[in-house]
């Protein structure tokens, strides 16, 4: 994954079909963030969030899921308490009701 810039006013990536034109000495647009003008370092980071776009996709695909699935799960879902515990914790009862 490389971003590769192209005469000065074109960047472009080996892992996703998105780009950015410069329109000004320190100006760039980005084809999916239309409207906004972002500086080099902007632009450059829009192209890398692209491209790890593109391997989620890739990643995702292989576990059945696709990458909006992937990204929400990884984000929504707490992960597994791995830390030292002193004591178990006890599961809530069904019906909300808790043995303290």
């Amino acid at each position: 994954m490389s971003v590769h810039v192209i005469d000065r006013a074109w960047m472009v990536s080996d892992r996703t079909p998105h780009q950015a034109r410069r329109v000004s000495e320190d100006a760039w647009v980005v084809s999916y963030l239309r409207g906004r003008m972002l500086t080099t370092e902007q632009a450059t980071a829009a192209i890398q969030a692209a491209e790890a776009v593109s391997l989620m996709h890739e990643l995702a695909s292989r576990i059945g899921l696709t990458a909006l699935e992937a990204f929400g799960l990884a984000v929504i879902e707490t992960p597994w308490n791995t830390g030292p515990s002193p004591r178990r914790r006890r599961l809530p009862r069904p019906g909300g009701r808790h043995r303290r």
